[in-house]
């Protein structure tokens, strides 16, 4: 295959829903980036945590989509800027739950809607077909 001829196949829808999740990525990234934002990991972490729950760190790993040490230091920078909170868990105090500050999703708030215009452009991008894509895309993880 030369550098011409159009890619098909698996290796082609690897491809492009690679190059479709860096371009959506940097675009939200590019509102929640610091000084002003927590980033994009920090991001993913203040949304989950928006629902006023407490979550494990196993947990909001997953969802970041980051390995625990990674999120360990994104959780430390946004204690340090007073975003989130930990608290051991009352029903098992080995296991530590982390929260949104009042600050935190104050924040979130703030970025929330600049953040749904860019996935509702998604969505709009994916037209009629949004539903069976996302379903798809839901069961490759």
């Amino acid at each position: 295959m030369t550098a011409a001829e159009p890619r098909t196949g698996a290796p082609a829808a690897a491809a492009a829903l690679g190059r479709a999740a860096h371009r959506v990525e940097r675009r939200i990234e590019e509102i929640v980036r610091p000084p002003a934002g927590p980033g994009l990991d920090g991001w993913r972490v203040l949304d989950l945590l928006a629902d006023g729950e407490g979550h494990p760190m196993s947990e909001i790993a997953a969802y970041a989509m980051v390995p625990a040490p990674t999120l360990t230091k994104i959780v430390d920078r946004l204690v340090d800027r007073g975003l989130v909170h930990r608290r051991p868990d009352d029903a098992d105090r080995r296991r530590v739950l982390v929260f949104g500050t009042d600050r935190g999703r104050e924040l979130h708030a703030a970025l929330r809607p600049r953040v749904a215009e860019i996935e509702l452009e998604v969505l709009g991008a994916l037209g009629a077909d949004a539903g069976t894509v996302l379903a798809a895309l839901s069961r490759l993880g």
